[in-house]
């Protein structure tokens, strides 16, 4: 049996549709469609059953989808203990800056004492520029802040968003309110906005950054206030409470995405050690029972 359609066959199940496997795989929808073609051929049996709306498996697709995934397994082994591939598998990780700091000094202290070989590519960006580059296939896991439900997601959780200004600053003392925010697009933006616009609150945007080191100096400055979740707030900072009058800000969802048709221990014990270590932050709040997929409701 063909691995290469296996890996096409097991990467259409995990990205439910034959477009995102295709840019997982680089290759063309068309090429993965006739990729499936083959091994349904091969095999004597429809293995999906495709709609306008979703590509689901048939019963012969889910109980081809397990051996498929081990057979994947035992290539990759053997490929390497033959010596065909690098020492050390490469894992290309993103994830915001403040998240990194927050999850990957204990992330990483742990997970190579597991896996000392694995090559880690580290890269911090914005949420939603994050999931398109892992979206087009150039990354392999990401932890984000959800914007948008994706089929690739996985919920971990969510977490609260709160007012943040110097320790010694007055609300009262600013006629409007100045802001230090991301850039358009951020969620931590919208929220802001959209709480300050229900309470009828004058306030103005002064300094705008991708970067938290960005909005953090004019904060810590006394210069602005900004919006964080609990793990973020810098130093020489504190949180508003509600009693000094400002809106409540709600939650955000925090999800995993990881690479769709990878059988790698070294990715697999990766992605598990980080959901454990963000899900027992005391700030998160556990999904429920089946909403732990990229098709919870948006933030």
């Amino acid at each position: 049996m063909d691995t290469v359609l296996l890996r096409a066959f097991v990467t259409v199940a995990e990205c439910q549709g034959f477009s995102a496997a295709g840019k997982v795989l680089h290759r063309t929808q068309s090429a993965v469609s006739l990729q499936i073609k083959r091994l349904e051929d091969q095999m004597g049996q429809s293995l999906f059953e495709r709609t306008s709306r979703s590509v689901l498996l048939t019963r012969h697709g889910e109980r081809l989808l397990p051996y498929a995934r081990h057979m994947l397994t035992l290539e990759d082994e053997a490929r390497e203990a033959l010596g065909e591939r690098q020492r050390g598998e490469l894992i290309r990780f993103a994830t915001s800056e403040e998240q990194a700091s927050a999850y990957l000094p204990e992330l990483l202290e742990r997970y190579a004492r597991r896996f000392p070989d694995t090559r880690l590519n580290i890269t911090c960006d914005m949420s939603a520029a994050l999931v398109g580059q892992f979206q087009e296939g150039l990354l392999d896991a990401v932890l984000s802040i959800r914007h948008v439900p994706t089929q690739s997601g996985q919920l971990l959780g969510w977490e609260p968003m709160v007012w943040v200004v110097a320790e010694d600053c007055r609300l009262e003392d600013w006629d409007v309110l100045p802001l230090a925010l991301n850039p358009e697009g951020c969620t931590f933006r919208a929220h802001a906005l959209s709480a300050l616009g229900r309470d009828e609150r004058r306030w103005e945007i002064r300094y705008a950054s991708t970067s938290p080191t960005g909005i953090n100096l004019p904060v810590q400055a006394g210069l602005a206030m900004t919006v964080k979740t609990p793990r973020s707030v810098p130093a020489g900072c504190r949180i508003v409470g509600e009693a000094e009058g400002l809106p409540a800000l709600g939650q955000v969802e925090i999800e995993l995405h990881r690479r769709p048709g990878h059988t790698r221990e070294a990715l697999d014990a990766f992605c598990e050690e980080l959901e454990r270590i963000v899900t027992e932050n005391g700030d998160i709040a556990a999904p429920l029972s089946g909403e732990a997929t990229g098709e919870a409701a948006n933030d």
